[in-house]
């Protein structure tokens, strides 16, 4: 189911969406209304996908949600930080090996530690199937090159996606307070997956990727963006459907 998932979910991407309708294009060009008619829509799709306005747009509803969260906590405090792959490089340090989504969810993992006195940090993720370590360990090691104490940090290396996430984290600290830091597309998701799980949990958005564009400009960026953008209502649409009793 989780590979089946991840491929379905694929096919809706704006890339491979984009193949799909040129190929059926191609299969129907003797009839040159509906291949026009496709191929229209898939002009229209990129050129809505590529654009600030049409990034922006997707995103908002997303990362508008939570705010930044700049609230002091107490001792023994808790924060958990969701992974988001490496690519293994023996000459590279943890850092540098981490994707940029990583870097950033770390490094304000590592910002609301301070917000605490004694606080842990957690970190998620397996290999992805690709990578010998786990993501968890290589947060681990760049977590600590970047000043967190080794002693101060919980791994979960066998956790695939957020809902193994949250139960994992269940099994952990069971009812306590916690912060939950992830990119802010990914936030209202993330909450939605912990908190029915029972977990007592307070966002910490980060990774905001909506921009201040001019509305004629167009680049791989905000199609990224809209990627991802996608990528999360897809997600909500899933979970929704599988917990809609």
């Amino acid at each position: 189911m989780f590979w089946l998932k991840k491929i379905v979910s694929q096919l809706f991407m704006p890339v491979p969406l984009t193949i799909i309708i040129i190929v059926l294009a191609y299969l129907v060009i003797r009839n040159r209304k509906m291949a026009r008619s496709l191929l229209a829509i898939t002009a229209g799709m990129l050129i809505v996908l590529c654009s600030g306005l049409g990034s922006n747009a997707l995103l908002a509803p997303l990362e508008d949600q939570y705010l930044v969260n700049n609230q002091p906590m107490g001792k023994s405090c808790l924060v958990m930080v969701l992974g988001s792959g490496h690519d293994e490089a023996e000459n590279h340090s943890a850092v540098q090996q981490l994707s940029n989504t990583a870097l950033v969810r770390l490094s304000e993992g590592i910002r609301q530690l301070s917000l605490g006195d004694g606080c842990k940090l957690v970190v998620s993720g397996w290999s992805g199937g690709m990578n010998q370590r786990a993501h968890a360990d290589v947060m681990f090691d760049a977590a600590v090159e970047l000043g967190v104490n080794p002693n101060s940090i919980i791994k979960f290396p066998l956790a695939k996606d957020t809902i193994e996430e949250a139960q994992y984290m269940q099994w952990e600290v069971m009812d306590a307070p916690f912060r939950l830091v992830t990119s802010a597309s990914h936030m209202p998701r993330a909450m939605a997956i912990f908190e029915n799980a029972g977990l007592n949990v307070t966002a910490a958005p980060t990774d905001f990727a909506q921009r201040k564009t001019y509305w004629w400009y167009f680049d791989g960026q905000s199609l990224l963006s809209s990627q991802r953008a996608i990528h999360e209502y897809l997600g909500l649409a899933w979970f929704k459907l599988k917990h809609a009793n």
